[in-house]
Order: C-alpha cells, then sequence, then structure tokens
C-alpha cells in the first residue's frame, strides 16, 4: 500500500504559520533598524573595526543558512520525521540567501583592501610574518589570492548555494497542495550532489574570507570546522523556532518528544564532530611545530585570547556534551531549547576566536562586535520570519512527511 493511499487527507489542522511569527519579525527589523544606524555610525567613523565585526557577524548568519540547507539535504537523503517538523522552519532559513547575496556585496567592495593583507600594499601590512611570507611567494598574491579571483569565486560560491536552495524550496512548494505525490528521487538527486558541493565550496570559501587573514598559515581541515559549526548553529537555531511554535498549532501536535530526542541527538554528534575536527587540527599543528603553522595558535594561545580558547573548550563542547548525555533533556523541548540557545552563543564567540586574534595580539571586543550582529541578525530575522510565514508550517501533501501526519491523527 502507498504512502498515499494510507493518507488519503491530512490531519484535521491549520497548518499556517502562527501569527507570533510575524511578531517576533516585525519586533527583529525594529532592532535590526535601530542597530544598523548605530552601525553606519561605526562604518564611518572607524570603517576597519566595522568591517571586522561585520565579517564575523557575517559568517555566523551565513552558517545559519548554509547549515539549514545541509540540514535538509540530509534528511532528504535519511527520511524521517524529526527532518519534517522542522523542514519548514530550515528552509525558511536557507531561503535567505538573496539577503545574504546583498549583505556581501559592500564587503566586497569596501572590506577587501582594509582587512586582507594580501589585498594591501607590502609596507602597510602591520605583521612582518605576513609581510615576509608574501614577499616570498609573490605568486600567491598573482595566482590565487587577489582581488578578482575574490570576486569571481564568490560569485561562484553563491550562485551554487542560491541554485540548491532554489531547487529544494521549489520542489518542497509543490506539496502545499493536493494530490499527494512521493517526489523524494527529486529531492536526492539535488542533495546527493548538492552536500558534496556544498563541503566543498563551503571550504574554498572559508580559504578566501577568513583563513587568508592570515596567508602565511594553511590547514587541510580548517573549512571542515566551519562546516561542523554551522551544522550546530542551524539546529540550535531551529530548536529555539520549533520551542516557539511549540505553543501553538500545528506544532503542539505534530512536534512528538521523539523527534526531539532526535535533534537533542543531532546536535550531540555535530557537537563532537566540531570538536573532533578541532582538536585533529590542534593535533597535526603541534605535532608538527613548524614555524609557519603554530602562528596561528600562538596568536590565539596569548594575549588574553587563551581564555577564550578555554571557554570554548568547556562551554562549547565539555559541559553542552554532558548535558545532551541526559534522556530527560533531550526529549524535552523546554529544557532542549536553552542548550540550544546557549550554542547560538557559543559559535559566535568560535567565530570570534577564529577571526578577531588575526587583527589584535591582546583580547580586543570593540563596539562593532557588540552592534553588527543585532544590525544584521534583525534584519535577518525579519526576513526569515517573512519566509516562514509565507507557507504552511508542514508540507501536508509530501507523501513522504507521512510518519508526521499519521501520529497527528493518532
Amino acid at each position: 500500500m502507498s504512502a498515499a493511499s494510507r493518507i488519503p487527507n491530512p490531519p484535521n489542522l491549520d497548518f499556517s504559520t502562527p501569527p507570533v511569527i510575524k511578531t517576533i519579525g516585525q519586533r527583529s527589523l525594529i532592532i535590526g533598524v535601530v542597530a544598523s544606524l548605530i552601525a553606519l555610525y561605526i562604518a564611518f567613523t572607524n570603517p576597519t573595526a566595522f568591517f571586522r565585526g561585520y565579517l564575523v557577524s557575517y559568517m555566523d548568519w551565513l552558517g545559519v543558512a548554509l547549515g539549514s540547507m545541509a540540514i535538509v539535504m540530509v534528511r532528504h537523503m535519511t527520511g524521517g520525521g524529526w527532518g519534517t517538523v522542522i523542514r519548514r522552519v530550515l528552509g525558511a532559513s536557507m531561503r535567505t540567501m538573496p539577503l545574504l547575496i546583498v549583505l556581501f556585496i559592500p564587503y566586497a567592495i569596501f572590506a577587501v583592501p582594509r582587512i586582507y593583507p594580501w589585498a594591501m600594499p607590502a609596507a602597510s601590512v602591520a605583521n612582518p610574518a605576513i609581510r615576509e611570507h608574501l614577499e616570498k611567494h609573490p605568486f600567491v598574491l598573482h595566482d590565487y589570492l587577489n582581488y578578482r579571483g575574490f570576486v569571481i569565486r564568490a560569485i561562484v560560491y553563491f550562485a551554487i548555494w542560491f541554485l540548491l536552495q532554489y531547487l529544494l524550496s521549489k520542489f518542497s512548494f509543490e506539496h502545499n497542495q493536493p494530490p499527494f505525490a512521493d517526489k523524494s528521487n527529486r529531492f536526492k538527486m539535488v542533495s546527493a550532489p548538492g552536500i558534496i558541493l556544498y563541503t566543498l565550496t563551503l571550504s574554498f570559501a572559508v580559504i578566501d574570507w577568513v583563513m587568508s587573514l592570515d596567508p602565511s598559515w594553511i590547514s587541510t581541515i580548517y573549512g571542515l570546522i566551519f562546516l561542523a559549526g554551522q551544522l550546530i548553529s542551524a539546529l540550535a537555531f531551529a530548536i529555539v523556532i520549533e520551542r516557539i511554535l511549540f505553543n501553538y498549532e500545528p506544532m503542539k501536535t505534530l512536534l512528538k518528544p521523539s523527534y526531539v530526542h532526535d535533534h537533542g541527538n543531532f546536535m550531540l554528534a555535530f557537537t563532537m564532530v566540531w570538536a573532533y575536527f578541532s582538536f585533529s587540527q590542534w593535533l597535526i599543528m603541534w605535532a608538527g611545530n613548524l614555524p609557519d603553522e603554530i602562528t596561528w595558535y600562538f596568536r590565539r594561545l596569548h594575549g588574553g585570547w587563551e581564555f577564550v580558547g578555554l571557554f570554548l573548550v568547556l562551554f562549547h563542547f565539555a559541559v553542552p556534551f554532558f548535558m545532551l548525555l541526559f534522556r530527560h533533556i533531550k526529549r524535552d523541548v523546554t529544557r532542549l531549547v536553552w542548550i540550544a540557545t546557549w550554542m547560538l552563543v557559543a559559535h559566535y564567540i568560535d567565530l570570534f576566536w577564529h577571526i578577531e586574534p588575526s587583527f589584535s595580539q591582546t583580547f580586543t571586543v570593540s563596539l562593532a562586535d557588540l552592534v553588527v550582529p543585532f544590525a544584521m541578525g534583525g534584519i535577518w530575522m525579519w526576513y526569515f520570519c517573512r519566509n516562514l510565514s509565507s507557507v504552511p508550517l508542514v508540507p501536508a501533501y509530501d507523501a513522504t512527511a507521512q510518519d508526521v501526519l499519521e501520529a497527528a491523527h493518532d
């Protein structure tokens, strides 16, 4: 018997998104606009500090969107009700890609010559190790690290990401109206190569946008650390949203403890993967003990940055790992949401630790580091809420969602 015949009609529920999402979007826009005014003042008075904070914030919110797209693709390859209940939340997040493309344009135009050593005159590069490296390896500038290549590669990354989210969204929207249909093969045809493309493009984007802040240092595992962080932040964000929606129908009926438990298990797994990649990179650098490799860690283990690193070891891994071992926490969304919220904060601090020491040898927090995340995040959140409110919260006519719909009938 087919899935479609087992479910002749969707459950008697209103699948529209609760009005609270529009309210959150409106309030987020107000916060974003107010913070943007302050951020613009910083941009005109201290543009270098502004764009440093801009990069941290941009990588943070881009990570939520790309991580959401990756989880959607994983769900289409594996199936399961755990992904169905948050599928539209993840979809609304990945459909913020047009906004993120627009936000990248001023960064590409104005920030590159200010913060990337390879785009500066040699005499203005403050770090002597980087200046010496660029002088010894001029081919790096001519063959890869140059402004034209930076822009062309960024266009390729965004084109691939936009195409993937567009196809996944287009196929998903077809399940908003009857008849029931099982088009899982179409999703798999996009998701299977999409996961590979996501991994490759993200790795190269991280090289261009973050690693090249110190072109004298290279790590082949660096992109995977950011990939794991994006999966953590995307799933944590989805858990926060599902907790808000849990107070309203249809999420109150659809979200079962078993699905919440799966989300908690995934967060545990992603946290372990992030720790594994981070430790592996450190172990490789420590074992090699090469001057060109240890400089990156040397800056981040001195001048106050070592305390941020210790904080990440404890509160980005050890404490969440321990708490996520408990079954009763993972099965209760009202408890799991606190860990998810904390992981969103910890992920931003992780990005801060990766990026900011490239500019300052001592621990420093600028006003831009505090304001820009709210400016960018408020506008991003408004766009996300707009996306989520525009479609039903569940693809009710997708036959692969029958496990969730059958549970709603019970």
